[in-house]
């Protein structure tokens, strides 16, 4: 521990604060996501708890953790109360819903990107896009091809309509809802078309073109739309909510 002259731990907050800023950057408690007790943070830096607490409040306050009380504290943001919730309305909607609410907001988000997005952006939204057409496996796919229509929306920089869109992408979690996309996917030549589609997509981000970003991505989206409705109608269900999906 370290300690000063008299052989007791730091009482300065600035200094518990600079020292849990150097964890956190150094990516410390990455592994687990969970930062340690305040009294274990006290002994492993030789910092008093009260300045410990009092650094881990200006870490709260600045949404680089989140504490709750009896259950210790965490990396990142507080999630939303709401959030709590959106597995209800996961349950109670169905493709069509999804498709519509979808129609409406990617394709602005498309158009703010090209506005916005970073070239950091842009090269990683080429790469994942390689990786969806190189995976061999549904699970695979969906994850990645997730993972790119966020990052265009993370790239819109608008908060709010992330919030939106991160309950719409719930709905990848659901196996019913992966069934259905690769009925869809496996019709056809949709793989490379959905590559081709995600190519123009991105290119027109690149080139700083909102109109032909954001048609390019409503023209994907239809694609799907249609893709899906044929799947339903081809499989063992009629199209509901997707917890009756099989």
């Amino acid at each position: 521990m370290v300690q000063d002259k008299a052989g007791e731990a730091h009482d300065n907050s600035s200094y518990a604060l600079d020292r849990l800023r150097e964890l956190l950057k150094a990516g410390e408690f990455g592994s687990e996501g969970r930062l340690p007790t305040e009294r274990a943070l006290s002994d492993m830096l030789g910092i008093s708890r009260r300045a410990v607490r009092r650094a881990l409040e200006v870490l709260e306050s600045e949404g680089l953790i989140w504490r709750r009380q009896g259950s210790g504290t965490f990396l990142g943001e507080r999630p939303s109360e709401w959030s709590n919730h959106v597995g209800a309305i996961v349950a109670g909607t169905d493709f069509m819903e999804i498709m519509e609410v979808r129609l409406r907001i990617e394709p602005q988000l498309a158009q703010l990107a090209a506005m916005r997005a970073k070239p950091v952006d842009i090269a990683k939204m080429h790469d994942i896009a390689l990786k969806i057409i190189e995976s061999s496996d549904a699970d695979a796919r969906e994850l990645w091809d997730g993972t790119l229509h966020r990052l265009i929306a993370q790239s819109a920089g608008n908060q709010l309509f992330l919030s939106i869109f991160d309950v719409i992408n719930r709905v990848r979690q659901d196996e019913a809802w992966q069934a259905i996309r690769e009925r869809a996917r496996s019709s056809g030549n949709a793989v490379n078309i959905s590559f081709a589609q995600h190519k123009t997509i991105i290119e027109a981000i690149a080139a700083r073109d909102p109109v032909r970003a954001g048609e390019a991505m409503r023209e994907h989206l239809l694609m799907l739309q249609e893709r899906l409705i044929r799947a339903t109608s081809l499989g063992p269900t009629e199209p509901g909510p997707l917890s009756q999906v099989s």
